[in-house]
């Protein structure tokens, strides 16, 4: 068996000594202690903002094409340690070693985008002025200290994805992992540190929401980057309104939808709700736990579905030929069973449904799947589950499938699967979301598009290559070449109140 990971902090470029406050579990084997961990204390996480606001001015004053380099290098040492990776990720939140493995590669991918970014990412402008004389700029400029916040479900990428365009535009950060995936948030670190990041511009911080929200109160703290739930993305945006400095960046989750036109190819149709609604146990922000059908092919779309959801595997997550693993702790699983049986007592049609979970040791659970038309007040398919449960909705109309999907608080991402253009235009235009795609599942992202969505699913600032816009401010730069002072609009430049 591994050795327990032995859980430190990073502060100011230094490994403070390890400590067991609390132990990381693997969800698969609850017996199972992948490491031990530190709670950082309200000191800890004030130093670790001290020591990213002290490096703040030489990282800011480095060379961004430097800056960028270090990112080379970091991918390369991404590339030498994929397997390990996956492989500790998998132990430690339950997802499929493939997909972990998949989700080391997206990591890559933002790394290697950072890189090229630093020779060929555009953060300025010239723009016209006035007056002949004179040379108008606009310019990006750093913000400061970042806080970054991260789920467990996509530990190694979603950190990235902020770590990434923070620090190649001179931001320096304080990184805070879930306590559900601490072992390789540390491990990521790691490899920042060997890939020569200077000290203090990388720090890291584990711990419970107090070590979170103890982050997210300090006043050094130019920005937080989260994603996670609608209540803690809530609570981080009243803490931060206090401060006049601060910008939020958050995505907080979805109420996701495919929608299944009565054109759609059929296969295409099925695989693309399953993969919607059960991949990563439908522990993803844009798993779809809504699956919108025309009227016309819900019967033949059930009966499939079904068919094709009893025949996934869900079990060790370290087996790659298992569709998915367990969800991510006991408390996962008592809210999709809570959530199953407020179904049946909402008086839906019942088409699958686990009568526990599958394995004592872990916390697996197998699909919930169940049939209902559209009700305003039906909360199994306004609220977000987080888990293998989907609502099989049936449409009449384009504007039916529109109205059903908007019907929610939340907006992140949507699939449409038809074979006619004017439809992918009209949801297109008409459906409320961050993502959406075309013949496709919900989830998948590129890290090269925004991440984000509107409503309860996020406030504007979409993750990825898009967070430049809220890691960096615009200013504005004129610079006069003339011998005398020209103004814009026809100002008068006369001082003594004569003519100019």
């Amino acid at each position: 068996m591994t050795s327990p990971v032995s859980g430190r902090l990073f502060v100011g470029g230094e490994w403070l000594a390890p400590r067991d406050d609390f132990a990381d579990l693997n969800p698969a084997k609850l017996d199972e202690v992948v490491g031990t961990f530190p709670n950082a204390t309200p000191d800890e996480v004030a130093s670790a903002v001290s020591a990213a606001r002290d490096a703040f001015p030489g990282w800011r004053r480095t060379s961004r094409i430097l800056r960028a380099e270090c990112f080379d290098r970091l991918a390369q040492l991404i590339k030498r340690d994929t397997d390990a990776l996956a492989t500790l990720m998998a132990r430690e939140c339950g997802k499929n070693v493939t997909e972990c493995r998949a989700e080391v590669i997206e990591g890559l991918h933002m790394v290697q985008w950072v890189f090229g970014s630093g020779r060929t990412g555009v953060y300025g402008e010239v723009v016209a002025s006035e007056i002949a004389e004179k040379d108008a700029f606009t310019r990006r400029k750093p913000w400061g200290v970042v806080a970054v916040v991260t789920p467990w479900n996509f530990p190694f990428a979603v950190p990235l994805w902020m770590l990434g365009p923070s620090l190649l535009e001179g931001n320096t950060c304080v990184f805070k992992p879930s306590e559900e995936t601490p072992g390789i948030a540390q491990r990521l670190v790691e490899l920042f540190a060997e890939a020569g990041f200077p000290g203090g511009t990388v720090n890291l911080v584990q711990g419970s929401g107090t070590v979170g929200e103890a982050l997210v109160k300090n006043p050094g703290v130019n920005v937080v980057c989260f994603t996670g739930s609608y209540a803690v993305g809530r609570r981080i945006q009243e803490l931060s309104a206090a401060l006049p400095d601060r910008i939020v960046a958050a995505e907080m989750g979805g109420k996701n939808a495919v929608i299944v036109c009565d054109d759609a190819r059929f296969d295409l149709a099925v695989n693309a709700g399953i993969l919607s609604a059960f991949k990563t146990t439908g522990q993803r922000c844009v798993s779809a736990s809504r699956i919108i059908v025309h009227e016309s092919l819900m019967d033949r779309y059930a009966k499939a579905f079904v068919d094709t959801a009893k025949r996934l595997r869900f079990g060790d997550p370290l087996d790659p030929k298992n569709f998915a693993g367990p969800l991510v702790n006991r408390k996962g699983v008592e809210k999709v069973l809570s959530y199953n049986a407020l179904a049946k007592s909402e008086g839906v049609e019942i088409l699958l449904a686990p009568d526990q979970p599958a394995n004592g040791n872990g916390c697996f659970l197998p699909p919930f799947v169940y049939r209902t038309d559209a009700k305003p007040n039906l909360r199994v398919t306004h609220e977000e589950v987080f888990g293998p449960h989907v609502a099989l909705i049936p449409f009449k109309t384009d504007e039916d499938a529109a109205r059903i999907y908007n019907d929610t608080e939340y907006g992140l991402s949507m699939a449409v699967i038809t074979e006619s253009y004017r439809r992918m235009r009209f949801f297109r235009d008409e459906c409320e979301y961050g993502m959406g795609y075309v013949n496709l599942p919900s989830i998948g992202a590129e890290v090269h598009l925004p991440f984000g969505g509107v409503k309860k699913s996020g406030n504007g600032h979409p993750s990825a290559a898009a967070l430049i816009e809220a890691v960096t401010h615009k200013t504005a730069w004129t610079v006069n070449h003339g011998t005398d002072i020209k103004m814009a609009q026809g100002l008068t430049t006369a001082i003594d109140g004569g003519p100019a």
